[in-house]
């Protein structure tokens, strides 16, 4: 039971430390290289199964079931070996020769330990079962596990070649791919002289571990840092966007709502209208009176405050409603809410402040408003065009009722 449960307790760290990577999880998809990773896992999964099924069959003796597992042993080494070489040429990502040397390499060893094997058969060269069951070694163990060291090797060269062209946490990544190479050479060479124990196993484990500590932890934080750095930028890029937006929708001088901001609402409005959710609306059209005359006799400036006086009186009525700035004098309320259900009360206020400016040589504003009716108005057009008609009305009583005094 010893034996085994090496490759029991090394089955059990590869899966759980690499839960993520065999459920394909979201976390690991930006991995470079995950399928070759994942097939080198597997392979390694299957060898581990291998040596733990061998233990219990040298246990017991089960001589037909141990051979044939042990046959089954040395492909799934070649195999690891075959997918770890893939696994590295993926993950560096760099074509050159040297890339097709290794790549072909491995495929040939698989080649030939399955040959190897195949001959096995027949004439025993790499291991057979004397009389009392033991497991006896041939020259073509060596030579197997001698090409596989080779194998190791060559990757571990490779991806130290590769990392002298990286820097930071890359180098790190590809000093760790080199250094796993190292860790198998090691732990090969003691499987060479100590057959009966499970070296391999210890190796494969300990390598896998640096492998998910210094490379896919770190390409997954590596992943998620660069998220996080993007969602940054779009969360910037939304407060640019809104900060933008709110400036163009914006009157500078007045600081009420700009032009643009009224067309999107008008837009909003007639959708409504036109899916026939609208109700309790009105609109409020308003101009300023001898706003020219005050450009052309006392200056822009003072038609600038002249302006902003006539807005003031406008947002102090119709509190509760948003207020544009669509012209030079011009402005409009869309009124709805607590507004539209005091709308005349706020009109009649309104026009007794007028009145009173009047007497007072302050600002005059002409207003005109009117409810949406459904059926008849089929956009916020036709309702502004009614008001629009009313406040060209009420600017002609305010101007007469000025004639009037004079």
């Amino acid at each position: 039971m010893s034996y085994q449960s090496i490759g029991i307790i090394a089955a059990i760290v590869l899966v759980i430390i690499n839960s993520d990577i065999f459920r394909k999880t979201k976390s690991i998809h930006r991995i470079p290289a995950l399928r070759n990773y994942r097939a080198f896992l597997i392979g390694i999964f299957v060898y581990y199964v291998t040596d733990i099924i061998w233990g219990f069959l040298d246990d017991k003796k089960y001589m037909a079931l141990l051979y044939t597992d042990t046959v089954i042993y040395f492909i799934a080494m070649a195999m690891i070996v075959v997918l770890w070489s893939e696994f590295v040429i993926a993950y560096l990502g760099h074509k050159n020769r040297f890339r097709k040397i290794l790549y072909y390499s491995g495929r040939a060893f698989l080649v030939l330990a399955i040959i190897v094997v195949g001959i096995n058969i027949f004439k025993p060269i790499i291991f057979w079962f004397d009389e009392e069951g033991n497991y006896q070694t041939g020259w073509a163990r060596y030579l197997t596990l001698g090409i596989q060291i080779t194998m190791f090797l060559l990757t571990s060269l490779y991806a130290y070649f590769i990392s002298r062209k990286t820097h930071g946490k890359e180098k790190l990544r590809h000093v760790t791919i080199s250094a796993l190479g190292i860790v198998m050479v090691f732990f090969i060479a003691l499987q060479v002289h100590f057959p009966l124990l499970p070296i391999y196993s210890v190796g494969c484990m300990i390598g896998t571990c640096l492998l998910h500590s210094f490379v896919i932890e770190d390409e997954k934080q590596a992943y998620w840092k660069e998220l996080d750095d993007a969602l940054e930028r779009e969360r910037q890029k939304r407060i640019e966007l809104g900060e933008a937006k709110r400036i163009a929708y914006t009157d500078p001088l007045t600081g009420v709502k700009s032009k643009g901001a009224y067309l999107e609402a008008e837009s909003q409005i007639d959708s409504k209208i036109a899916s026939g959710n609208a109700k309790d609306l009105a609109i409020a059209i308003f101009d300023i009176n001898d706003l020219k005359t005050v450009n052309d006799t006392l200056g822009h400036e003072k038609g600038d405050k002249f302006i902003i006086s006539g807005c003031n009186l406008i947002c102090n009525h119709f509190k509760h409603s948003p207020v544009f700035r669509i012209g030079g004098d011009e402005f409009v309320a869309i009124i709805e809410g607590q507004d539209f259900t005091d709308r005349d009360k706020i009109k009649s206020d309104f026009e007794h402040a007028i009145i009173k400016n009047m007497h007072k040589n302050d600002v005059i504003v002409s207003i005109g408003m009117t409810d949406y009716i459904p059926g008849q108005d089929l956009t916020l057009g036709d309702m502004f065009g009614r008001a629009d008609k009313q406040m060209y009305s009420n600017k002609q009583v305010l101007k007469d009722i000025g004639k009037s005094k004079e």
